[in-house]
């Protein structure tokens, strides 16, 4: 099953992408949570370019590496990825309101739906908070 999250963030195309990509940038975004959040990231991004992001619990107790492949990159426009066997899809849209960043993923079977929605949607509202700052 495929599940879709979105946003919009009130800044320009330059910035939104230039959060999304920058490993600088991931790792004060990329959580669901306030407990966890991610220690360390890396991007290669071009077709065929890996990305790793490092997730854990603040208090230590869990972790594990978000880790896939870049499978279409087109700049300010769209980013497709492979993560084991699972494949996700982020369009970036611009409008009058901004830049509506749309994630579109596989399922997995460990969670529920509900809870896969809304633990994406958690990290993309991170990210709106995050760049809506940073103007």
């Amino acid at each position: 099953m495929r599940i879709s999250v979105a946003t919009t963030v009130a800044a320009p195309i330059d910035q939104v992408w230039r959060a999304y990509t920058i490993p600088e940038d991931i790792t004060q975004w990329n959580a669901a949570s306030d407990d966890w959040h991610t220690t360390a990231a890396t991007v290669d991004l071009r077709v065929g370019g890996e990305f790793c992001s490092r997730m854990e619990a603040k208090d230590g107790s869990m972790g594990f590496d978000f880790a896939g492949t870049h499978t279409k990159v087109v700049p300010h426009a769209l980013i497709e990825y492979a993560f084991g066997d699972r494949t996700a899809r982020v369009e970036f849209a611009e409008n009058a309101e901004g830049v509506t960043v749309t994630v579109s993923f596989d399922s997995e079977s460990t969670h529920s739906e509900e809870q896969q929605r809304e633990g994406w949607q958690a990290i993309l509202n991170n990210f709106t908070r995050h760049v809506q700052e940073r103007l």
